[in-house]
């Protein structure tokens, strides 16, 4: 994935990233499973964030993860590692350059990794050529314009505005959400069926309070102010009382929602 990816790589990103895998584990995967034997290629796994979901729910399935970047490989295998996984080879490698001869896979699972791509249906049509017949894909994605909350709250839009435009300027696309169905079709795969997959949390649900408004979508905003500000988008003051009004949303009268949208296809009728 030779893509910017506008998050970057910091230890908190890394954090991030595990509290949202481990919040939104019933809600995007409790109908991701693969069967004993099979080969699974995921692509773009950083951290292994969602890897250990993977192969701790389809024990059996044989796991081929791949990703860019060096350093996430390896909190990645110290994440396997720790979980004691032995069904996950890991591989360093470019989306668009994967070493893998065509028909190598049963089934490829891409998560949270088009928003970053600049050519999103590009990469769909290289990872159907990696099928074998009537092997399936999987691709979820979130989409930072399904956001809305309550207090509501201009500054707080306009802190997520700059998120999707700085992700813009990098090459990929923060509303990649609401394109999952027609880019899978555009890429030739068959049977495209796309859930939404709402998280919706009030103080009534306080894991969902922490692990996801607070540690995994307002982190993420926060982790742009820097860049925000530098780019010209935003005054400072105007980013830090949108970001305190996201926190807002986490108290007792506060509401907060988001869309991630997922794709199951098949490669060849």
């Amino acid at each position: 994935m030779s893509e910017t990816y506008v998050h970057g790589y910091a230890a908190r990103e890394n954090e991030r990233l595990q509290a949202q895998a481990g919040t939104l584990v019933g809600l995007l995967h409790w109908d991701t499973t693969y069967p004993p034997g099979s080969s699974v290629l995921e692509v773009g796994c950083g951290v292994g964030a969602q890897t250990v979901t993977l192969a701790e729910r389809s024990p059996l399935a044989r796991f081929t993860s791949t990703d860019v970047s060096a350093d996430s490989l390896a909190e990645a295998r110290r994440r396997i590692d720790r979980a004691g996984i032995g069904n996950v080879e890991l591989r360093q490698a470019d989306i668009f350059a994967l070493p893998f001869e065509p028909g190598s896979f049963d089934h490829v699972f891409v998560c949270f990794v088009l928003e970053h791509l600049s050519r999103p249906a590009g990469a769909l049509a290289i990872l159907k050529g990696l099928l074998r017949p009537r092997g399936t894909i999987t691709v979820i994605e979130g989409d930072h314009g399904s956001t809305y909350f309550h207090p509501e709250s201009q500054a707080a839009h306009a802190a997520i505005d700059c998120l999707v435009e700085l992700q813009r300027r990098a090459g990929g696309d923060a509303l990649i959400g609401r394109q999952v169905y027609p880019l899978l079709v555009e890429a030739g795969f068959h049977a495209v069926r796309v859930s939404p997959r709402m998280v919706y949390v009030d103080s009534s649900r306080p894991d969902l309070v922490d692990g996801f408004t607070k540690k995994t979508f307002t982190a993420m905003v926060e982790g742009i102010r820097e860049p925000a500000i530098d780019a010209g988008l935003i005054q400072r003051e105007t980013f830090d009382v949108g970001i305190r009004d996201l926190l807002r949303t986490t108290a007792a009268d506060g509401v907060f929602c988001y869309t991630f949208f997922k794709g199951v296809a098949q490669a060849h009728v």
